[in-house]
């Protein structure tokens, strides 16, 4: 069956490299991982080896556990936003991440490793944290 985005959503290790693939075989050119590890390394490899975007679900969820800070932080301060304004919050926090795995996934041929770029921005957040707070 033709496929062009795959969005494994859910459980840990959904896609293997035989299901990877097949979806390849039938013209799959996006898979975004909804769920927490949707795909097994393996199948990442194949998406990545075929070109394909692969989009990792630690960059693709980040918008869920970020609207449950967002609620958490009107809850603590007593406030209440407009659905516009959590969504425009949402949006940057969504625009800096996919800035933020561009920034270090992007590849010598210009193409974007984004579960590079997501790993390598995810430490650097830690990193900086630390630094601030005196750790390191």
């Amino acid at each position: 069956m033709k496929c062009d985005i795959a969005l494994p959503c859910a459980f840990q290790n959904e896609l293997n490299e035989n299901d990877a693939k097949e979806l390849l075989a039938n013209g799959t050119w996006c898979c975004c991982e909804v769920s927490n590890m949707g795909c097994t390394p393996e199948a990442i490899a194949a998406f990545q080896n075929a070109g394909i975007l692969f989009a990792p679900g630690k960059a693709v969820n980040a918008g869920g556990v970020s609207v449950s800070g967002l609620e958490m932080t009107q809850n603590a301060m007593h406030i209440s936003w407009s659905g516009a304004e959590v969504d425009e919050k949402l949006h940057y926090i969504m625009e800096s991440i996919h800035s933020a795995c561009v920034k270090y996934g992007k590849k010598a041929d210009g193409t974007i490793d984004y579960v590079k770029g997501a790993n390598i921005a995810g430490f650097m957040k830690v990193a900086q944290a630390m630094l601030e707070q005196g750790i390191v």
